[in-house]
C-alpha cells in the first residue's frame, strides 16, 4: 500500500508541477562549503504548514513559535555568522497544492524546517529525496522511518497509541475483555495510529472498534453511536481538533462518559472556549512526545515568558508554537554542527544530524532524541497531558515522561 502511494505521490509530482531537480551549486565562503539558499550573510530555510485549513489554528501558532526562536538566535549572532530567514508558505492541507509551492521554494532554501500534514509529507516524498533536502516533518507517521532526509521530532502516532491505551490500561480500568473505540483519519496518521492500538489491543485482549473518517469530516455523531452501541469503554481519537471536540461533545451529549484519548494534533486550547469545552475537561487525555506548555522546566517557563512578550494579543503558548520553537531549536543545532563541519551543504545538514544522538531539549520533547539510529524513532517517550483550562496551552502533564513497557519492544513500521 505504501508503495502505491508513493508511485502515486511520483506521478502527482511530475504531473502537477515537475519533480525540482537538486542542483550542483554548491560552493564555499570563508572556509565553509555552502549548498542552495547560503550566502555570505544568511541563510535561507522554507516552511509548508496549513495556515487555513484542518489545522489552521495549530500552524498559525507553529509559525509564531518558529519566529520566536529565530528572532531570540539572530539577536544573539545567528548561526554560522548567518542570520537565519525562513520563508513561509500556506498550502492549505492540499497534497497538489503542497507540491507546487515545494518546487517554488527548493531551489532557493537549504533545508525544509517544517512540513506539516501526512499526506502532503507523502506527496513531497519523490521531491524531497531527489532534492536530497532535509526535512522537518510536522507530523509523526512511521511511514517516513528510513528516510535519512526527514526529521521526525519525538516518537511515532503508533508507539503514542500504545502509550495512550497504555494509560488508559494503567490508571483508567480498562481491562482484558473490554472494547475501545478508535476513531481515526484515512492514510499516514490515523492508520498509523491504529496499527499501534491494534498491537496492543492483541496483546492484552482488547477489542478496538475502528472508525475511519475523511479529514473533511466534521461531525463525528454517526462514529460516536457505534461505539455507544458497542458499549465500548474508551475512545482514542487520531484526527484534528475539531473530530475532537466533536467526538467529546457528542459522547457527552449521549451519556457516553467514558476517557478520550487523542494524538498530539488533535488538540488545541481554542477548543476550550467551544460547546465541547465542558466536555473536553472532564473527559480528554492527549498523548504526545511534546510537553505540555505548562511542563514544569525552565525551558517551558522561558518559552512561556517570552512568546507572551513577543505575541501579547496570541492565544497562551500552546503545543502548536512550543512544536515550532523547539522544532526550530533542533533546526540550529544540526546548523551549528554542519558549521562545525565546515559543510553548510544539504548533504553536510544530513550528514550532521545523523551525527547527533543526544539532543537535548530541555524537556520540551521527552527525549532526549537520538538520531543516529535508522528505522528508529529518535524517542519512545510521551507525555500524557489532562486538559486543564486554567494552564497555558490547556494542558497539564499528569506525570513525567513515560515509555510504555508495549513500546520498547514494537517495531514501527517505517
Amino acid at each position: 500500500m505504501h508503495r502505491r502511494v508513493l508511485a502515486l505521490a511520483t506521478a502527482l509530482c511530475l504531473t502537477l508541477a515537475g519533480c525540482s531537480k537538486a542542483k550542483s551549486t554548491d560552493q564555499e565562503s570563508g572556509g565553509v562549503k555552502t549548498g542552495p539558499g547560503v550566502t555570505d550573510s544568511a541563510i535561507k530555510l522554507g516552511v509548508l504548514v496549513d495556515l487555513t485549513a484542518v489545522f489552521a489554528g495549530l500552524s498559525k501558532s507553529l509559525v509564531q513559535g518558529s519566529d520566536l526562536f529565530w528572532s531570540q538566535q539572530n539577536a544573539a549572532g545567528g548561526v554560522c555568522g548567518r542570520k537565519v530567514e525562513v520563508v513561509v508558505k500556506d498550502h492549505r492541507y492540499d497534497p497538489q497544492v503542497a507540491v507546487s509551492l515545494y518546487r517554488e521554494l527548493s531551489g532557493s532554501v537549504l533545508a525544509m524546517q517544517t512540513v506539516l500534514g501526512s499526506p502532503v509529507m507523502t506527496a513531497l516524498r519523490p521531491s524531497i529525496d531527489q532534492d536530497n533536502m532535509f526535512t522537518g516533518f510536522a507530523g509523526w507517521s512511521a511511514s517516513v522511518l528510513g528516510d535519512e532526509r526527514i526529521v521526525l521530532l519525538g516518537t511515532t502516532y503508533d508507539v503514542e497509541a500504545i502509550s495512550g491505551l497504555d494509560y488508559l490500561m494503567r490508571e483508567k480500568g480498562i481491562k482484558a475483555g473490554d472494547k475501545v473505540g478508535h476513531v481515526y483519519f484515512e492514510g499516514d496518521f490515523g492508520e498509523n495510529a491504529l496499527r499501534g492500538s491494534e498491537y496492543l489491543a492483541k496483546q492484552a485482549g482488547l477489542t478496538i472498534v475502528g472508525q475511519k473518517i475523511k479529514a473533511s469530516d466534521s461531525d463525528m455523531s454517526a462514529q460516536v453511536a457505534a461505539f455507544r452501541a458497542a458499549g465500548v469503554k474508551a475512545i482514542l481519537v487520531s484526527a484534528g481538533p475539531t473530530q475532537t471536540a466533536s467526538v467529546a461533545g457528542v459522547a457527552a451529549s449521549v451519556g457516553l462518559a467514558v476517557p478520550i484519548v487523542a494524538n498530539g494534533p488533535g488538540f488545541t486550547p481554542q477548543l476550550l472556549d467551544t460547546p465541547a469545552g465542558p466536555a473536553l475537561k472532564a473527559n480528554l487525555y492527549v498523548v504526545s512526545s511534546m510537553a505540555p506548555p505548562a511542563l514544569d522546566s525552565d525551558a517551558a517557563q522561558q518559552l512561556q515568558t517570552a512568546f507572551a512578550k513577543q505575541y501579547p494579543d496570541a492565544p497562551p503558548t500552546q503545543v502548536g508554537s512550543l512544536f515550532g520553537y523547539t522544532q526550530a531549536r533542533v533546526t540550529k543545532e544540526v546548523l551549528q554542527k554542519a558549521c562545525d563541519n565546515k559543510d553548510l551543504t544539504r548533504q553536510g545538514m544530513l550528514d550532521a544530524l545523523h551525527s547527533l544522538s543526544n539532543v537535548d531539549t530541555g524537556g520540551l520533547v521527552a527525549g532526549p532524541l537520538d538520531y543516529t539510529k535508522p528505522q528508529q524513532p529518535p524517542t519512545r517517550a510521551v507525555y500524557i497531558s489532562k486538559v486543564d483550562a486554567s494552564a497555558p496551552g490547556g494542558l497539564v502533564p499528569v506525570g513525567a515522561p513515560v515509555e510504555a513497557e508495549a513500546a520498547k519492544t514494537y517495531q514501527p513500521a517505517g
